[in-house]
């Protein structure tokens, strides 16, 4: 019998582990050092550097796979403890369980309707939406191009329970991300923080329940080019004065038929334009960001 859990691993996994190895070997890792990360043999990381290829059944989440890929990679770069990667994977595996495209692409391999993915996925405490953020957030803190990204009114970066109904719902980080001596500081992420970006992704919930997490970075020419380099799709604002909840609704109103990587809000007179990455959990907003950088 064809489960989600068989889909992911048969089919997805593999496809993101030929990705990491080929991000990793261009850094300079040798087969025998990525076999032992992943976990496969050298034949089989020969396998993925030489002969493999994204399946024509995955192209439609082909970008995620990128994204989970580049994240994954950064993580072993970081020494990351073998544990917390596979507890990301599995996280991954959940957060595609709400995805209409992974749904959709599940059912063609099973015969099976969909929406049982929907049906099977376990809750989610909010120690784990803590954890997951803390260790995204870790990763931007030790982001040497992430200083030169925080805006004037500087980043704030949250991540929502499943369908969230107030602020006590979404996770973020107290007093935001600032600088100090020129390095990115912040406190622990805390429930019931942040009142503009929970009641921003409360309000996009209603139309793609997906998109759970989100991270605000500065505007600039340097990375309005950097996003039409990333291959991320980018919807943009107009310039007008608004006010917060007012931007809130008109992003929000973005993703009533589309779904978005990044929103782009221009600002108005005396209001500081800004960048907003979303993704379905912390880490994947953060692949997002580094596939920005690598433009910049």
């Amino acid at each position: 019998m064809r489960t989600p859990s068989s889909f992911w691993a048969e089919v997805v996994l593999p496809a993101i582990r030929a990705r990491i190895a080929k991000i990793l070997y261009s850094k300079g890792y040798s087969q025998i050092k990525i076999a032992k990360e992943l976990g496969v043999t050298q034949a089989m990381v020969s396998k993925y550097l030489s002969k493999y290829s994204l399946p024509e059944a995955l192209k439609p989440i082909g970008d995620e796979i990128d994204t989970i890929a580049l994240t994954i990679a950064e993580m072993i770069e970081k020494n990351a403890k073998k544990e917390d990667i596979i507890k990301v994977l599995e996280r991954k595996f959940f957060d595609f369980l709400l995805d209409e495209k992974f749904c959709r692409l599940y059912e063609k391999y099973s015969k099976v309707k969909g929406i049982i993915c929907r049906e099977i996925l376990p809750g989610i405490s909010k120690k784990e939406i803590l954890d997951e953020l803390a260790r995204a957030l870790d990763i931007l803190l030790n982001d040497d191009k992430f200083p030169g990204l925080i805006p004037e009114i500087r980043s704030n970066f949250a991540y929502a329970m499943p369908n969230p109904k107030d602020v006590d719902d979404v996770a973020a980080i107290p007093g935001r991300i600032t600088l100090v001596k020129e390095r990115p500081y912040a406190m622990p992420p805390e429930f019931g923080v942040s009142r503009h970006t929970a009641r921003l992704l409360i309000k996009i919930s209603r139309y793609n329940p997906s998109i759970r997490a989100v991270l605000n970075v500065r505007f600039g020419e340097d990375v309005e080019r950097a996003l039409e380099k990333s291959n991320l799709k980018v919807y943009y604002l107009p310039r007008k004065n608004r006010g917060e909840e007012e931007t809130e609704d008109e992003i929000a109103e973005a993703f009533r038929e589309e779904s978005w990587d990044v929103v782009v809000d221009l600002g108005g007179y005396g209001v500081e334009p800004c960048v907003y990455i979303f993704g379905r959990d912390p880490l994947e907003v953060v692949g997002k960001l580094k596939k920005i950088e690598q433009n910049l």
